[in-house]
């Protein structure tokens, strides 16, 4: 989440008239995350979330999206369905742009959780991806292993090293990753940016999964593994929680558990993971704009996670009596 575009108080007015929602009473730019413009709307009968889709997003895949957040909710995973307009839409056109309205859940993001509310992530991945496995839309990742290689080459050198002094060897490993990716895992469609800030939690529950706008069709030990990179260090640094980890697995397969295939790659998935990560990074760190209302984060983050997992090897992933 982000905001790049900035909407006055009649254009958010008349755009909320055309939903069935009530009369806008506030809006504020929310200005976490870096692909879309967003915004927090309250009127007088509830809260929604307003977005805007400006990055990486084609607007062809918006039925893919929105749908997808219609049928993971109509299967009691907790997620957000979508506001449709007062003509049965699902998403509108404004300035040029596509815009949706999204059902309000309550909850908050951690920064530091603990072993019981990582179960409770892993449990709900779990749910949606056997609860995606019907949904008869695909859609290809664009953010695959080739994809971390080539944008940190495209990235350059040059460009990296004025980032961090290690990060040009990314380049090189990223290439190595993507040409041992293991095939033939076990797919469905997969949330695949599942970071804390993307999850609401009310206590140790997850209320709300949200920010679906990078899911496609993927292996679902892959997901996994973006998820306990994002969710398994220490967030000031790249210190491993293995108890958040262990719990984490755990808790997703106590609703799926791994296939012995699965477990045998995910240290690999998990390196791939970084390096997604650490390239997306590297490329919005040298193309966001200067005066957007965005949080920019350090693609080192992950590079150093990475690290770890090439390490570790499978013990964060073994399995546990």
């Amino acid at each position: 989440m982000a905001v790049y575009t900035h909407l006055g108080a009649e254009d958010l007015a008349d755009l909320i008239a055309h939903y069935d929602v009530g009369t806008l009473v506030s809006a504020k730019g929310i200005a976490e995350g870096v692909s879309n413009s967003n915004w927090l709307i309250e009127t007088d009968r509830g809260r929604f979330i307003l977005t805007m889709y400006e990055r990486r997003i084609d607007l062809d895949d918006l039925p893919f999206f929105l749908g997808l957040l219609d049928h993971l909710s109509a299967a009691s995973c907790p997620v957000p369905r979508t506001i449709h307009d007062r003509d049965g839409q699902a998403s509108r056109i404004l300035d040029g742009k596509a815009v949706a309205l999204i059902e309000f859940l309550p909850g908050v993001s951690v920064e530091r959780p603990t072993p019981s509310q990582a179960r409770a992530v892993g449990a709900a991945l779990a749910q949606v991806h056997l609860a995606s496995r019907d949904f008869p839309l695909e859609r290809t990742d664009p953010l695959d292993p080739s994809f971390n290689w080539h944008t940190l080459e495209r990235c350059g050198e040059q460009a990296l090293a004025s980032i961090d002094p290690e990060l040009p060897g990314t380049i090189d490993l990223a290439r190595r990753i993507a040409e041992n990716w293991p095939a033939d895992l076990d797919r469905a469609i997969i949330h695949a940016d599942l970071f804390p800030d993307n999850v609401l939690m009310l206590g140790n529950r997850v209320s709300g999964m949200i920010d679906f706008y990078f899911a496609c069709s993927g292996a679902m030990a892959y997901d996994l593994a973006v998820t306990h990179a994002a969710w398994s260090f220490d967030p000031r640094g790249a210190d491993y929680r293995p108890r958040v980890g262990a719990a984490l697995i755990e808790g997703y397969e106590s609703v799926r558990p791994l296939t012995s295939r699965e477990r045998q790659g995910m240290s690999l998935l998990a390196q791939g993971a970084c390096l997604r990560f650490t390239a997306s990074r590297a490329e919005d760190w040298l193309d966001t704009p200067s005066d957007a209302l965005v949080t920019r984060k350090d693609p080192m983050d992950f590079a150093r996670r990475w690290q770890f997992y090439a390490e570790a090897g499978d013990a964060p992933f073994a399995a546990r009596d």
